[in-house]
């Protein structure tokens, strides 16, 4: 028969496919008592073109054939929404396994028949089939009956349906009206996020560019005070008249002054990122508060004030940072000092409160208005009076002070009955622990023997600053060479053999770093002790030194009786 034949009246198409000529006359022959219009179909592809001709109730679907087999040629059939659910039986002349017929039923076939054939079988499931079809097109047909008759009532109701909708028009034009508003106050807020968000990534990128810049503004400032302190000393040493030892002394005390400006900038930056660690151990509280009253002496001498300790027998111990405390308590009694008349008075206090250990200082200076004692610890705040202004300032001390403190799980306040009747400022630190006090006095440290002078290098291609350095160390009895092109420098190592070698890190051609790493890599380097002496004094130019194979890292300008402390003690490598 004919591949496809135009469906008669009441008829309805079945489609037979498989590659087998006997095979499809079988079929033929067992459905033609259907009464149906059997078509045919010998492939896959094949019969993918006679769904595309005609509407089939069933289709009979060979699960081997050679190219598209019956499970891809179902799954290409249900694929096509006209057909997706069309009924597929496989013919299969092999027997399906549970993996099979899952797989079978996945793609959408409804039913397996196994050649040979059973004829009634398969006749009675293909008449169930098509039977479901006729229904499936009778309801569709009355469907399309009940469209029509739903057309007319819609017809009907479409004029109630406008009228209704001219009213809800009316009421929704306020609604629109509203929504409008509502989506322009959207627009606006997400354009003001997008500008906040804009805003503070500026913001990062400023605060990173404000590091950076106070990072090199300190390198920068500090390489010229190293040969100004080194100049200092050697001007001191050579032990000058009354009226220049006054001169020299005020020089000294405003170029520590300007180091600790700078040293207070960098630790702001640093506190305020999170990027201090403290060096914590359990240590004695009245060693920290000497350091501190030692290094503020020359300003408390210098305006006559009087200094009164208060300070118990008792070894009082707290766990933390020597370095960091004996900065805090530094710059309370500098602040102290500070904006307090010449001639005036303060008072360093210790006692014991629980467990805790308190610090304070008092000064008979200009005091604080009670309304600026919450802000007095606030980044870059000052008190606003004319006297604080004339003493200058950044306005960073106090804020390092309460941070370091936090830092130490303290607390810090300060109080002040008012303008003009003095201020003091209270720390409270955990106690560790009280120790009674000796009955015998403590020993002094014997004084390390002198040795003999070592030779050293200095490699610094800024000449004022090795000079400075070398003619300060030559006094002290070493023997000192300076090397400015630090691409000469291994040369001079090979042929000097120094015991110690003071590299600047930040050199033009050839940079500390990669000059240590060059020696500690060359024949006698590794004896060489290498002091880094530079400007650059973060954790992260700590670390870096360490690693280009440094063994101290001194900060400019450094103080030049650590620098020979280093010379006297240093054994070499």
């Amino acid at each position: 028969m004919p591949h496809t034949t135009p469906p008669e009246q009441g008829k309805v198409n079945i489609l037979l496919v498989d590659d087998q000529p006997s095979r499809l006359l079988s079929y033929e022959a067992v459905l033609a008592q259907l009464g149906e219009n059997l078509i045919t179909a010998h492939s896959g592809e094949d019969a993918l073109k006679r769904l595309m001709e005609a509407e089939y109730a069933v289709i009979l679907l060979d699960v081997s054939m050679p190219g598209m087999d019956g499970f891809e040629t179902a799954e290409l059939i249900h694929q096509h929404p006209r057909f997706e659910t069309t009924p597929i039986i496989f013919v299969t002349g092999v027997h399906v396994g549970d993996l099979d017929r899952l797989q079978g039923y996945r793609l959408g076939a409804i039913d397996y028949v196994q050649v040979p054939l059973q004829p009634d079988i398969l006749r009675s499931k293909v008449a169930v089939l098509v039977e479901l079809y006729r229904k499936r097109r009778a309801l569709a047909g009355a469907n399309a009956s009940l469209v029509k008759v739903n057309h007319a009532l819609q017809t009907e109701r479409a004029l109630e349906l406008e009228a209704l909708s001219q009213t809800l028009a009316l009421a929704n034009a306020d609604l629109s009206a509203a929504n409008a508003r509502l989506e322009a106050e959207v627009i606006e807020r997400r354009r003001a996020e997008e500008q906040a968000r804009h805003l503070a990534e500026k913001l990062r990128e400023a605060d990173k560019r404000k590091d950076e810049f106070l990072a090199t503004l300190a390198h920068e400032l500090r390489n010229p005070l190293a040969p100004i302190r080194s100049a200092l000393s050697l001007m001191q040493s050579d032990k000058p008249a009354n009226g220049e030892s006054s001169s020299l002394d005020v020089i000294d005390r405003q170029l520590r002054q300007l180091v600790r400006l700078v040293d207070d900038l960098l630790d702001v930056s640093r506190i305020t990122h999170g990027r201090i660690e403290l060096r914590r151990q359990l240590t004695p509280l009245a060693p920290l508060l000497a350091t501190a009253v030692e290094m503020t002496t020359p300003h408390i001498e210098s305006n006559a004030h009087r200094l009164h300790l208060a300070i118990p027998p008792e070894t009082l111990l707290v766990d933390g940072d020597p370095q960091r405390l004996t900065q805090v308590f530094g710059n309370l009694l500098n602040n102290a000092c500070k904006y307090t008349l010449t001639g005036g008075r303060i008072d360093l206090g210790v006692a014991v409160d629980g467990g805790q250990v308190v610090v304070s200082v008092r000064d008979s200076g200009i005091g604080i208005p009670p309304e600026r004692l919450r802000d007095v610890f606030d980044l870059f705040v000052q008190v606003d009076t004319s006297l604080e202004r004339s003493q200058g300032g950044l306005g960073i001390g106090l804020t390092l002070v309460r941070r370091l403190i936090e830092m130490h799980g303290g607390s810090v306040r300060a109080h002040s009955d008012g303008v003009g009747l003095g201020s003091r400022f209270e720390v409270r630190l955990p106690l560790a622990a009280v120790l009674p006090a000796s009955a015998e006095p403590v020993a002094a440290p014997v004084a390390a023997q002198q040795t003999a002078g070592r030779r050293v290098l200095i490699v610094d291609d800024n000449h004022d600053a090795a000079n400075m350095l070398a003619q300060l160390l030559g006094m002290s009895g070493h023997d000192v060479r300076t090397v400015y092109d630090p691409q000469l420098a291994l040369a001079e190592i090979l042929a000097f053999a120094p015991d110690i070698a003071f590299l600047d890190v930040g050199m033009p051609k050839l940079n500390g770093l990669e000059l240590a790493t060059m020696i500690r890599a060359s024949e006698g380097g590794q004896h060489v002790v290498l002091i880094a002496l530079t400007g650059w004094g973060q954790e992260d130019d700590r670390r870096r030194s360490r690693e280009a194979g440094f063994d101290r890292h001194l900060v400019k300008p450094a103080d030049p009786f650590e620098i020979e402390k280093i010379c006297r003690e240093v054994v070499r490598r």
